[in-house]
């Protein structure tokens, strides 16, 4: 299998956090959601991928390519949008695109000014007069004007209304129809990944919980629903995580380890990354 990124026991250290050994492979042509909470380590592995900082261990492959040693090869393949617009405020969308076609050799005019429209943007508007929802749609526009075979996305949808997001994900799709284009996409917005994702990797307090299959995912976890006293008969090795209310527990667990008539309720990636997180830090 061909990967648009690989991540291999890659590790950063801080005073006050570690990324300890995450291993991420994302198949060419697929969508990866990272998910995790503030603070688990998303916006660190994805400045790592872009080389803006120094790894302390482990091996980042990009399009096959080490992204420390050939990095300047393929930058032309990598589409990158972080939550914060980059371009200078006092800037157009004209002049923007006369310096970027200075900057990418495969730099597309046509392209770029067809997304402008798309998403009806005006090219005459300073950066510092768009709306956060404009600004992020620049940066999409920007990032698919290139040769882009991968895109690197930061919450991408953070703060955005519902149709701006809806648009941008449509946007996603439609890269995603050439089957050797990839997409990273970090976001806490997880409804919005199970929309879209073939595959889910968790990241929590700096280690991944999993990388999976999104349809896996679901297909294989359920929340189970019974009372204090049908919980305690349970074996708690297949527990994922469980929580109580004033109609008894709620539990994640794998589907095929579930025994007796019980009620079994769909679980959705956000239901088991917020039963793992509250079991882990119990």
């Amino acid at each position: 299998m061909e990967y648009a990124l690989k991540l291999d026991k890659v590790t950063k250290e801080y005073p006050d956090f570690k990324l300890d050994n995450i291993n991420i492979s994302l198949p060419r042509g697929s969508i990866m959601g990272f998910i995790g909470e503030n603070g688990a380590g998303k916006t660190t592995t994805i400045k790592l991928i872009l080389d803006l900082i120094n790894r302390d261990g482990g091996t980042i492959k990009i399009l096959g390519k080490d992204n420390r040693t050939e990095m300047d090869s393929i930058k032309e393949n990598i589409g990158v949008v972080l939550d914060e617009s980059s371009f200078p405020e006092n800037l157009n969308a004209r002049e923007i695109s006369s310096i970027l076609k200075r900057i990418y050799k495969t730099w597309d005019d046509n392209k770029f000014y067809k997304f402008l429209d798309k998403f009806s943007l005006p090219n005459n508007k300073n950066i510092k007069d768009y709306s956060r929802g404009m600004k992020m749609k620049l940066s999409m526009a920007v990032s698919l004007s290139h040769d882009s075979k991968i895109l690197i996305l930061d919450e991408a949808t953070s703060g955005l209304d519902p149709v701006v997001r809806e648009e941008i994900l449509d946007t996603f799709l439609d890269f995603i129809q050439d089957e050797t284009n990839s997409i990273f996409v970090s976001s806490h917005i997880i409804s919005d990944l199970e929309k879209i994702c073939d595959y889910i990797t968790f990241i929590h307090k700096g280690k991944i919980v999993f990388s999976e299959a999104k349809d896996d995912l679901l297909d294989n976890y359920g929340i189970l629903k019974c009372s204090p006293e049908e919980y305690e008969k349970i074996d708690k090795s297949f527990v994922m995580g469980m929580r109580r209310n004033k109609f008894g527990v709620e539990a994640l667990m794998l589907k095929d380890k579930i025994r007796g008539s019980y009620i079994i309720d769909r679980a959705s990636i956000e239901d088991i990354m917020i039963f793992i997180i509250k079991e882990q830090v119990q």
